[in-house]
């Protein structure tokens, strides 16, 4: 009887675990009850992803037509084997890691811009195709991996549906796949340069503007540019013209030789439209240079009843460098020496906006500027005569006889720089060096160190004490003041008895002692 119990208990909870092995997770719980375990189990068989993908029939789907991860990663392995339930209902049926999830395993690789969208960014209900719209939210099911199931088709189906062979997924423009070459209409010459949207100007599709890409006309070339020539030379454009610039006219294609003006030299590279007009299509006169070319001399070289030859001079390589050479202007009034000869022409022949070759006044001044003024008088400077002074080899290296001045240079005068003493006045404008106007006492050039104890007649009498070899004091005898130096006084340092002093914020030496007394100096 006892053995009769047990085995009753052991099938009874043997048929228990098979008919209620725990709880559906809450997604399945309507189909909780034994009355409904057929919905997802055949009797005697483990449960089939048949019945999975009766209910489910948006992955039916996907994995029929090849696409999404269940497609790639789920054939041939059983729904249960990912999904597997009776877990509860808190149970997660899918654990899923959004940050962490290999989009390739989706079939469908990230890249570029797509990498910096949320999985919401795209997984919109909007977006999502077939049945799985209806959950759209709770679902990454459906989306195409066409562009076109997310983007718009701005080309409104004119280019069909392959948008990566022009752009790629990290930036729409520029259409950096895109190759001209392979088209009908290579790109060449300045057309490489021109921008996309001046060929491919706006038009209306399907109710809205947009860029015409296809369907261009460009059998010829006044399909876009204007025929400037009025049709007089024919439309075979290329006959003259190249795409590398239309202004450059192909010599090969016209030959200018038939018009009885030889292009030769610059005239070679001339636009045709500066001789010939915008239209291209007038005659111009070329008997003469002045024809064409302004006459930059202004008849300076016409001489009487003859017109001058500008190839006496120039020639059709270029207006300059000129034919004249050195060697011609040395026989000229001015022959070039010293600097003189490293000077361009327009240095001396050149101002404002004409050029001028007859010269008259050969003074300096009529070519340099006197930067001295009325600083120098007539007497070193007769008749704007600057070689006083200065050489054409070098204005910089001058020469002047101070000893002919009032003003002779001894000891260290004569070893400074002219411009240490004769400097600039920046009162006038512009600033002149100050010669004739500079005086001559000391206190002119060097600063007054004794605070005008010295004085006598309006100026400092220095050279009483100094001289111009040196600063020190070599002429000051101290027997000669009211204070004769002897016994132990002629020892003693000039500090000792001449201390620093201050008067109105200056300090100095006291040198004048009016106090000879003893007690004023010993105690």
């Amino acid at each position: 009887m006892y053995r009769i119990l047990f085995v009753s208990l052991v099938l009874s909870v043997v048929v228990r675990a098979q008919f209620s092995p725990g709880d559906l997770s809450n997604a399945h719980a309507n189909l909780e009850g034994m009355s409904n375990c057929d919905k997802c189990h055949t009797s005697g068989d483990e449960v089939q992803n048949s019945k999975c993908l009766s209910c489910h029939t948006e992955i039916n789907t996907l994995v029929n037509s090849g696409r999404g991860l269940h497609a790639r990663e789920a054939k041939g392995k059983m729904c249960y084997a990912c999904h597997s339930e009776h877990h509860g209902r808190g149970y997660k049926l899918m654990s899923f890691n959004q940050k962490g999830f290999d989009h390739g395993r989706a079939g469908y690789v990230l890249q570029g811009k797509h990498l910096q969208l949320s999985c919401a960014g795209c997984h919109q209900a909007k977006y999502i195709k077939g049945n799985a719209k209806k959950r759209a939210g709770r679902t990454f099911l459906g989306l195409e991996q066409n562009c076109l199931g997310c983007h718009t088709d701005v080309h409104k189906t004119t280019l069909g549906n392959n948008c990566t062979g022009c752009h790629t997924q990290s930036a729409f423009k520029p259409a950096t796949g895109f190759n001209h070459a392979k088209t009908n209409f290579n790109l060449t010459g300045a057309h490489t340069r021109v921008d996309c949207y001046r060929c491919h100007t706006n038009t209306n599709l399907a109710g809205k503007d947009s860029k015409v890409f296809k369907g261009i006309q460009f059998a010829s070339c006044t399909n876009c540019h204007k025929d400037i020539h009025n049709g007089k030379l024919g439309n075979v454009c290329t006959d003259c013209h190249s795409t590398d610039n239309f202004k450059n006219v192909r010599l090969n294609g016209f030959d200018h030789d038939k018009t009885g003006f030889q292009l030769l030299g610059q005239h070679r590279v001339v636009k045709c439209g500066e001789c010939h007009g915008t239209d291209l299509n007038s005659k111009p006169e070329h008997k003469n240079c002045t024809n064409c070319h302004k006459d930059y001399h202004k008849g300076e070289f016409i001489s009487t009843g003859k017109s001058g030859e500008c190839s006496d001079c120039h020639t059709v390589n270029g207006f300059s460098p000129s034919l004249f050479t050195l060697e011609l202007h040395q026989k000229t009034r001015f022959p070039l020496a010293g600097s003189h000869l490293a000077q361009p022409c327009q240095s001396c022949h050149y101002s404002g906006t004409e050029w001028k070759f007859k010269k008259d006044n050969f003074e300096c001044a009529s070519c340099h500027k006197n930067i001295h003024g009325e600083e120098i008088s007539a007497k070193f400077m007769g008749n704007n005569n600057c070689s006083s002074c200065h050489n054409v080899e070098n204005w910089l290296k001058y020469s002047f006889d101070h000893e002919k001045t009032e003003f002779k240079l001894t000891g260290k005068h004569a070893q400074k720089k002219c411009y240490d003493c004769h400097k600039k006045d920046e009162s006038v404008t512009p600033p002149v060096r100050k010669f004739a106007s500079l005086n001559t006492y000391c206190e002119s050039c060097h600063k007054e160190v004794h605070n005008y104890q010295f004085k006598t007649t309006g100026e400092n009498d220095c050279l009483k004490c100094h001289t111009t070899s040196n600063w020190k004091p070599e002429k000051f005898d101290h027997n000669n003041t009211r204070f004769s130096l002897t016994g132990a006084h002629s020892l003693i340092e000039c500090e000792k008895c001449h201390k620093k002093a201050e008067s109105n914020g200056v300090m100095f030496v006291k040198y004048k002692i009016e106090d000879f007394k003893c007690a004023t100096c010993h105690f």
